[in-house]
This record gives structure tokens, C-alpha cells and sequence, in this order.
């Protein structure tokens, strides 16, 4: 699927990890596809605004707090697993 024009990323795909773009956690080349379809691509870049609003409210409304390293790396792994959960788990329902 794709916002109007056809792209070489998929408009979904790129919407999914506009957190992780935002957080500069996603690699050099995920982040060069991802604003490569952001500049030719004007409802995912409304999106990417709309979000980027989010996380500064966020931001603005926790102050300076951080989580501690520790808590950032079992939340991670969490997630890790969780994902390789929900890929086996659509793979098994094929």
C-alpha cells in the first residue's frame, strides 16, 4: 500500500518505525530509506509531523526524566521477544 504515487517502501512500513526514526534507533540505512520516502511522500510526512508533536508533548509533560539504562535494556529485550513471538505466530497461522 502506498499514499497516493506508488514508492519503493511501503507507506505502512514506514509509518511503523516512525518512533524508531524519531529516537535515532533505527540503523543509518533504515533511516535513509525512511527519509527518502518522506520527502516524496506528503501524507506519511503529515504523519511524521503529527508524531513528532507527540513525542515532543511527551517530552515537554515527563521533564527531564530518564529511564536507567537497566530498565531500557530488559524493555528491549521484552520487545525482542515479543516480536519474534508475533513473526512465529503469523507464520504458524499460514
Amino acid at each position: 500500500m502506498s499514499c497516493g504515487d506508488p514508492h519503493d517502501t511501503d507507506c505502512r512500513e514506514v509509518l511503523a518505525e516512525v518512533y524508531f526514526y524519531l529516537d535515532l534507533e533505527s540503523t543509518d540505512e533504515r533511516r535513509d530509506l525512511i527519509r527518502h520516502h518522506l520527502d516524496e511522500c506528503s501524507p506519511c510526512l503529515r504523519e511524521y509531523g503529527i508524531e513528532q508533536e507527540v513525542k515532543a508533548l511527551v517530552a515537554r509533560c515527563c521533564g527531564g526524566e530518564t529511564a536507567p539504562s537497566e530498565l531500557k535494556s530488559r524493555l528491549r529485550s521484552k520487545l525482542a521477544d515479543l516480536v519474534f513471538e508475533q513473526e512465529t505466530h503469523e507464520f504458524l497461522a499460514e
